[in-house]
């Protein structure tokens, strides 16, 4: 090993040497990977990926997704054993014709899953939905802290 950093000597190093420039990269070729997939899985994993934000209030967990151009009739909602929420959905692709030409294609198409494992104090029989200009609102209520009962004692002496 060398005491001058392979960086500053312009050579590059093995994988002993800490200023190595070899760094293995776990995402290299991911790239090329994903542009050999079928045409269904790039549909599928483009909306794969729905984007769902989670916040905590005082009185209840509150999911916000974005579902645009998607009907209630198109989303679910289900709770499972276990405090587990799971929302999904479909968005169909959209019928061609044969005599349209197409030029550009942006919107995805396919099926979208996601599932949160909600804390002990989420009343799971209580979950109620809401969908408003492509927006899934689904508040599951929270629990009470009971605060502890703190008794003084007191001291003899």
């Amino acid at each position: 090993m060398s005491i001058i950093p392979s960086f500053l000597s312009g050579r590059r190093s093995n994988v002993f040497d800490p200023f190595s420039l070899d760094i293995w990269d776990p995402f290299q070729g991911i790239s090329s990977t994903l542009s050999n997939l079928p045409e269904f899985s790039q549909e599928t994993s483009a909306i794969a990926n729905a984007k769902i934000d989670w916040k905590e209030t005082p009185e209840a967990h509150v999911f916000k997704a974005d579902v645009p151009g998607l009907k209630k009739e198109e989303v679910k909602v289900e709770v499972e054993e276990g405090r587990v929420l799971q929302i999904s959905g479909e968005r169909s692709k959209e019928n061609e014709e044969k005599n349209d030409k197409w030029h550009r294609v942006e919107r995805s198409s396919g099926k979208f899953f996601r599932r949160f494992r909600l804390p002990e104090n989420a009343k799971m029989d209580q979950v109620k939905a809401t969908m408003e200009n492509g927006v899934l609102t689904v508040t599951v209520p929270k629990e009470e802290v009971k605060k502890p009962e703190i008794k003084s004692i007191d001291i003899s002496g």
